[in-house]
C-alpha cells in the first residue's frame, strides 16, 4: 500500500514547482474560454498548470490514477488516484486578486489520503497525509476551537449559474444574522485551508466538484475538524459543511432551516 506521507511530499514537489510561475501569470492572463456558464472561467495557465502537475506526477508514479478539472482523467492500477484542481478560483487569478490556489488531492483503494493545498500569492503551503496531521508551511494546524453560532465567522460561495446564486442568496440573508460574519474567498480550496488553520471557523456551499474538496477534506479531517454533507456524511461536492465538531451541527441546523442543501 502507497505511503500517504510519500504520496503528500510528493504533491508538496510538484506544487513547488508550479506554483511561481502562476504567481507571475496571475492578473496577466485573460480568460480565454468558459464551461459551464459565462462566469465560469478557464485560462491557458489552468491548462498549463494541469499539464505539468499530471506529467510530473506520473513521471514519479506512472501507475496511478489522475481526474483533474480541465480534461484529464486516467484509470490506473496502483490503488492510488490523484484528484487536481490546477487553478481553484480562475477568477481570482484572472483579476489578479489573491485566494486562487493549487490543490492536490490523492485517494488510496478510495479513501481520502492527502491533501494539498498552495497559495501562490501569498506562498503558503497546506499539507495533510492520513494519520499525520495537518500543516502549514510546516507548522501544526488545528481547526478552531468555536462552539458559539453567533460569533462564528463562516465562508461561503456561490454557484455559476444565476438561479443557484439568487437562491443561495436568499438563504444567506437568514443565516447572516445568526453568525459574526460571511467570508467570501472565491475559492474552496483555500476556504476549506483556512477552517483547518483556524483562520475561518466554518465553510459551507452547494454545487461542488470532487478537485474543490478533495485536499481540503483531508485537510479539514487531519486538523480535528467535520466534514461531510448536512448529515456528516462523507460528500463528493454537492454539499459541502467544514466546522469544528462543537460547531457543526448548530451550524447544520440552521443551513437546514433555509435550505441552503438545495439552492
Amino acid at each position: 500500500m502507497a505511503d500517504p506521507t510519500t504520496l503528500r511530499d510528493l504533491a508538496l514537489e510538484v506544487t513547488r514547482a508550479v506554483a511561481p510561475k502562476l504567481r507571475q501569470l496571475a492578473g496577466r492572463t485573460p480568460a480565454e474560454d468558459t464551461k459551464s456558464s459565462a462566469t465560469d472561467l478557464v485560462t491557458a495557465a489552468d491548462r498549463w498548470s494541469e499539464s505539468q502537475i499530471v506529467s510530473r506526477l506520473l513521471d514519479a508514479r506512472p501507475e496511478d490514477g489522475i481526474l483533474a478539472e480541465e480534461e484529464t482523467s486516467l484509470e490506473g492500477t496502483s490503488g492510488v488516484r490523484w484528484i487536481i484542481d490546477p487553478i481553484d478560483a480562475t477568477t481570482n487569478f484572472v483579476y489578479g486578486l489573491a485566494g486562487y490556489s493549487i490543490s492536490i488531492g490523492a485517494e488510496i483503494d478510495g479513501e481520502p489520503a492527502v491533501g494539498v493545498i498552495v497559495d501562490p500569492a501569498n506562498g503558503d503551503e497546506f499539507a495533510a497525509a492520513l494519520g499525520a496531521g495537518a500543516t502549514c508551511n510546516g507548522d501544526p494546524i488545528r481547526v478552531s476551537g468555536q462552539v458559539d453560532l453567533s460569533q462564528a465567522l463562516v465562508a461561503t460561495g456561490f454557484g455559476y449559474q444565476p438561479d443557484s446564486r439568487r437562491n443561495q442568496a436568499i438563504g444567506l440573508v437568514e443565516v447572516l444574522p445568526r453568525i459574526r460574519d460571511i467570508r467570501r474567498g472565491g475559492g474552496a480550496a483555500m476556504d476549506l485551508a483556512n477552517v483547518a488553520a483556524g483562520r475561518l471557523d466554518a465553510y459551507y456551499e452547494r454545487g461542488l466538484e470532487p478537485w474543490d474538496i478533495a485536499a481540503g477534506t483531508v485537510l479539514v479531517s487531519e486538523a480535528g475538524g467535520a466534514i461531510g454533507d448536512l448529515d456528516g456524511n462523507p460528500t463528493d461536492g454537492d454539499f459541502v459543511l467544514a466546522a469544528p465538531p462543537g460547531l457543526r451541527d448548530a451550524l447544520a441546523e440552521l443551513l437546514r432551516s433555509v435550505e441552503a442543501d438545495r439552492a
